[in-house]
């Protein structure tokens, strides 16, 4: 078990070192230019390492199930200080962003597409109770506890959002590190593109964010600013926009798109 762990440890530092080699490296398709940071070249990385025709030797012992229950269950500890770093970056901004409350409080409400447009898109490709767990939300910590409790993990719900889960964490921040400047070249402000970062994701939030400042730097303090007081503030209120508008919501649209069941 220890060796296992120690083989981890040097594993992370070897694919840190040589997603900082590659950097930040730029792909430009048409008009569109989209970043991609280290971190998105350290989970490719890690993503193809681990499929099972890889994963032998001592790659094997660095993929165990000790070591990935070990990672997924303390990466919130490996989070904080990162969490912490961008609360010190709304302060400087705290009187510009509390200007803009209502547009903070707004985007609380894009929360809800994954209702709105996900829960039939999954309705019509097949799913049924399992699009309850896939769509609400973006299937991480919070929308995760909440079917676990409501239904359990082994329920047709718990498949879903666990289903969600796992995507959202090999390539949600890779999705997102891609889209954000994507959006950019389209004509979003960029403005409203950091308060959009701040999904209730950490990884996801970060590799938005970065890739908008490595495209802006000049706006580095302000973007981050955005994006750490909309993570804040959905961190805050994710929990009771679920509970109160997303779960009655799915709930009236199960029932209208399902006949016969409750």
């Amino acid at each position: 078990m220890k060796s296992k762990f120690i083989y981890l440890l040097v594993f992370v530092l070897l694919v840190i070192t040589a997603a900082e080699f590659i950097g930040f490296q730029a792909i430009t398709i048409g008009t569109i230019k989209i970043g991609l940071l280290p971190l998105v070249f350290a989970i490719l990385i890690t993503m193809i390492l681990g499929i099972p025709v890889f994963r032998k030797g001592i790659l094997k012992n660095i993929y165990s199930r000790e070591n990935v229950l070990f990672s997924s269950k303390y990466l919130i500890f490996i989070m904080l200080p990162l969490m912490a770093r961008y609360g010190a970056d709304v302060a400087p901004h705290l009187q510009e962003i509390l200007k803009l409350g209502w547009i903070f409080l707004f985007q609380e409400l894009g929360n809800l597409g994954t209702v709105v447009l996900g829960l039939p898109v999954a309705l019509f490709l097949g799913l049924r109770r399992e699009a309850i767990g896939s769509t609400l939300g973006l299937g991480r910590e919070g929308e995760l506890a909440y079917i676990t409790e409501k239904y359990t993990l082994d329920s047709a719900e718990g498949r879903g959002v666990l289903s969600l889960y796992i995507i959202g964490t090999l390539f949600g921040a890779i999705f997102f590190s891609i889209l954000a400047p994507i959006l950019l070249d389209l004509g979003f402000r960029v403005e409203a593109l950091a308060i959009a970062s701040g999904m209730g994701s950490a990884s996801m939030m970060t590799a938005s964010s970065s890739s908008l400042v490595a495209r802006m730097p000049d706006m580095q303090s302000t973007i981050l600013a955005y994006a750490s007081a909309s993570q804040l503030l959905t961190s805050f209120l994710g929990t009771f926009t679920m509970v109160f508008l997303a779960v009655p919501l799915q709930r009236f649209m199960y029932r209208l798109f399902v006949r016969g069941e409750k």
